[in-house]
């Protein structure tokens, strides 16, 4: 009798339905979402749930950009795409190659942006630490830690897509006569771009196991941290 008893015990465990992750039914690049809108502040996104504590978490419209400062960012944001499009040509993991020719890439953008304000008479500076070392990392991260990387290619492609276009406006009408520049603009459209990539990114996650998504998705706070600091630079 107890052996029986045992015996249902385990079954009813095997039975127990399997934790549900946010935004897992509608895909991983649904729970990366997930995970990043929580790290925004309130003031940045009606999901955000982190306090205010940098001067670059405050809602866009409260920024007091320097032309200086946003040179220099535009520097270091270059300096990383150029890393990230370094990667997935050289494609040390072969799903990388995925995504190349993406559309979503920004390397030329900018340097046609950086050539325009150098015709305008501006100094261009030199990368700095911040873009220095994120693009170390990124670098690190690419050839030992893939789904570490994805996360931070997720975040930074995205999030200039979204965020990054408002602080491009409010730049442009406070320092530029709204001039609209090339790193805000994509060839073809958008949305378009941005569901191809999620859907490869969903494609490539459908491989890996719970634990690796989940190291994926705890990559998040640092992709933040490192952008946050580039960020910073324009202000």
């Amino acid at each position: 009798m107890p052996l029986k008893a045992a015996t249902v015990v385990s079954a009813t465990t095997a039975e127990k339905p399997k934790k549900r992750y946010p935004g897992e039914a509608k895909g991983f690049v649904e729970e990366m979402r997930f995970v990043a809108m929580k790290l925004h502040t309130r003031e940045q996104a009606k999901e955000g749930e982190k306090e205010v504590k940098e001067k670059e978490e405050q809602a866009v419209r409260k920024w007091e950009p320097t032309i200086d400062g946003y040179l220099k960012f535009l520097v270091d944001s270059k300096l990383v795409y150029d890393t990230l499009e370094g990667i997935v040509e050289k494609a040390v993991f072969p799903f990388y190659a995925e995504f190349r020719n993406t559309g979503l890439e920004r390397s030329e953008k900018l340097a046609k942006d950086l050539e325009w304000f150098k015709e305008q008479g501006y100094t261009i500076p030199e990368p700095s630490s911040p873009g220095v070392t994120y693009s170390q990392i990124l670098q690190e991260f690419s050839e030992k830690d893939p789904q570490a990387f994805i996360c931070h290619f997720y975040n930074i492609y995205f999030a200039h897509s979204a965020g990054g276009r408002m602080i491009g406006r409010k730049v442009a009408e406070q320092l530029l006569e709204k001039k609209e520049l090339e790193f805000y603009k994509w060839d073809g459209d958008l949305s378009q771009l941005l569901q191809n990539v999620r859907d490869k990114l969903n494609k490539v996650a459908e491989s890996w196991t719970r634990e690796e998504k989940n190291h994926c998705l705890e990559e998040t706070e640092k992709s933040f941290k490192h952008s946050g600091e580039i960020l910073r630079l324009i202000l």
